[in-house]
């Protein structure tokens, strides 16, 4: 897996992130937002100067989503909170899970509508504490979706009735109906990963209702038609790869998250990419992200 790249595969920002996540195109800006978990980093990254902006979150940062508004929603450990990026400020919305302190907000994206549908984890990786929640105008609740350990995603296809959702550690992405009333439907398998191409990181969906996955561990990214057939493979130069979101004016350049942690000296060594920002083009462009009505 770790072999030649099957595209043109560039580094677009040289960031070392110790956990890049949450990469999504904030399209009133034409810039890059994606997060460093550990690190507690908000990054900023603007291709046309290449430009990287990095602001300090209160506690681990899983995810940012742009608002309606000029501001942004980002996941923190302790709940939801508006950020402002003007003032660096961040204002307490709504903790999800005040009963599971040892838990942290880890993915999310919006639907058609600007509904957040976020997931989180349990912070040591070791128990089935991990939820999926949805916030919209009526504020936030479970999803009734099976508890993991470490949950990613979810995605939506581009017409917002099909949620994807990826349990991590059981190497799983499944499907799920997803109802008028923002209700989901009965789950079924869509994707199980074997284990020596990694474990499924976050998803995403491109115009073509095709679902893309950062393999962590796995050396790449994965691209899997409708009806889960895998349809391309491409190859990064580290091991850790997270996440994928489609940017740019036409939206068919995809940025790549990735990750050092979990990495000893001798594969750092070997992988001085690590945890660096990667670019490649696409042939099917990525769906608009909708500002979230949170």
């Amino acid at each position: 897996m770790a072999g030649r790249p099957t595209r043109s595969v560039h580094t677009a920002c040289r960031v070392g992130a110790m956990l890049g996540e949450g990469p999504v195109w904030v399209a009133r800006e034409q810039a890059l937002w994606f997060v460093d978990i550990k690190r507690h980093h908000l990054h900023r990254f603007d291709p046309a100067t290449s430009a990287l902006e990095t602001w300090n979150a209160p506690a681990q940062v899983g995810w940012i989503l742009p608002a309606q508004a000029a501001d942004f929603v980002v996941g923190l450990q302790s709940g939801l909170a508006r950020f402002d990026p003007a003032t660096g400020a961040f204002a307490a919305m709504v903790d999800p899970e005040p009963h599971l302190p040892g838990n942290r907000l880890n993915d999310a994206t919006t639907d058609p509508t600007g509904r957040i549908w976020f997931g989180s984890m349990d912070d040591a990786e070791t128990t089935a504490t991990g939820c999926f929640h949805v916030c919209d105008a009526d504020g936030v609740r479970v999803c009734g979706l099976p508890p993991v350990t470490i949950a990613n995603g979810p995605a939506l296809s581009p017409d917002g009735r099909t949620l994807y959702y990826t349990d991590t550690l059981g190497r799983t992405i499944h499907a799920v109906p997803v109802h008028d009333d923002g209700t989901l439907g009965t789950p079924r398998l869509f994707v199980e990963i074997e284990a020596a191409a990694g474990y499924p990181d976050g998803p995403t969906i491109d115009s073509a209702g095709c679902l893309w996955t950062g393999l962590f561990g796995g050396w790449g990214v994965r691209r899997y038609a409708p009806d889960g057939r895998l349809i391309e493979t491409v190859a990064l130069p580290t091991a850790n790869i997270t996440k994928v979101a489609f940017g740019g004016p036409c939206l068919t350049t995809a940025y790549v998250t990735s990750a050092r942690k979990g990495l000893d000296a001798a594969a750092l060594a070997a992988q001085p990419e690590a945890g660096h920002l990667f670019t490649f083009a696409v042939d099917v462009p990525g769906v608009p992200v909708t500002a979230a009505i949170a």
